[in-house]
């Protein structure tokens, strides 16, 4: 399973951590100079846990956004909540 969420499609992403030196040139210097650049990643915030697929229960990866924005469903906590929803579909 891959580290992205199967909702928004989120997963890491890279890019540069820049580090600069120098005083501004509105400060009196001679301005930023760029004195290393290195790779760093961007991690989204995952969640593994039960969400409804198809009416069954499936682990899987899951962003945070995904979660407050209402696109998961989770399953019910106590079963007779399922026998609830069997007797008023029955009727």
């Amino acid at each position: 399973m891959p580290n992205q969420c199967i909702f928004t499609g989120k997963r890491t992403t890279f890019g540069n951590r820049i580090a600069r030196s120098g005083a501004a040139v509105k400060t009196g210097g001679f301005g930023l100079k760029t004195s290393g650049i290195s790779r760093r990643r961007f991690k989204p915030n995952l969640q593994k846990l039960t969400i409804v697929v198809d009416g069954k229960p499936v682990r899987a990866t899951v962003s945070a956004r995904a979660i407050r924005t209402g696109l998961v469903t989770k399953p019910l906590k106590r079963k007779y909540g399922y026998t609830a929803q069997k007797k008023a579909a029955a009727h």
